[in-house]
């Protein structure tokens, strides 16, 4: 016997027979026979490693002494504007606390003080900002 094809029709004996089910053994539930098929994982963790090593970061931009005139200079008026609450939007790098490099971020704040001696921006929402993390400061002030 063949089919359309020529190929020989095999299992036309058994086709419509039906589903055997054991007397003996309870049937597993789909979850656990799905379970026996799941893919054997030989190496925990690569897939972490992979998605960290492919994890992009910016290096830090040496800032040159035209931009950190420009910075100083913007600082020392944010210092003078302070008690008008100016609130302004600052380019801040963050270093990533994982591989090398980071990533800028901006971020709009109230400026509340700035601290010479720690060298830092302090922020009305309690935030903390290191000048050396500073790329850009813009405001309606500048």
């Amino acid at each position: 016997m063949t089919n359309d094809r020529g190929n020989p029709r095999r299992y036309d004996d058994i086709i419509g027979l039906p589903h055997h089910v054991s007397a003996v053994h309870p049937q597993m539930a789909l979850y656990d026979r799905a379970a026996q098929f799941a893919p054997f994982k030989a190496l925990t963790g690569y897939e972490d490693e992979a998605a960290e090593a492919a994890r992009l970061t910016d290096a830090r931009v040496e800032l040159d002494s035209a931009r950190i005139e420009q910075l100083d200079a913007r600082l020392r008026l944010l210092a003078e504007r302070l008690s008008d609450a100016p609130t302004v939007s600052i380019t801040v790098f963050r270093p990533d606390g994982r591989k090398e490099g980071g990533s800028y971020e901006a971020v709009t704040a109230a400026v509340k003080r700035i601290d010479a001696v720690r060298r830092v921006l302090i922020l009305r929402d309690g935030r903390e900002i290191a000048f050396g993390d500073i790329y850009g400061i813009e405001g309606d002030i500048f």
